[in-house]
């Protein structure tokens, strides 16, 4: 049985600039951008390469009002993550050495706190 994760919520408190943000300068596609119904606007963001995306909106009582996440995303390079995200205007951390990656680090405009983690080569064990 395979679990895939697809679908994670943030919370945001306005909606046009959330999609500014993750659309124009982080640079992520705004996959929908839709009202079903009155009181209800759903945006689902994708960044590139990724099978799982994040949605924000209207009426979607996915978190409680005020909350934040801190999500951990998987990329290749960490210098090339800080090159791209400073390139696009985007305030983020330098990148950070650790014994268990390379981190750069970036929030949106609600407190939503990313963490880009370049995975360290697999080191064995004599």
């Amino acid at each position: 049985m395979d679990f895939r994760i697809e679908l994670i919520p943030i919370s945001v408190t306005d909606v046009d600039r959330a999609v500014a943000f993750y659309g124009e300068t982080v640079g992520w596609n705004v996959d929908h951008d839709q009202i079903p119904f009155e009181g209800v606007r759903f945006v689902q963001v994708t960044p590139p390469g990724s099978a799982c995306s994040f949605c924000f909106g209207v009426g979607l009582q996915m978190l409680p009002e005020g909350a934040s996440q801190f999500i951990q995303v998987v990329i290749a390079d960490a210098d090339e993550a800080h090159a791209y995200l400073t390139g696009r205007g985007v305030e983020c951390s330098e990148v950070q050495d650790l014994a268990w990656g390379r981190f750069v680090n970036f929030e949106d405009p609600d407190g939503n706190r990313w963490a880009l983690q370049q995975v360290p080569a697999q080191v064995t064990n004599p």
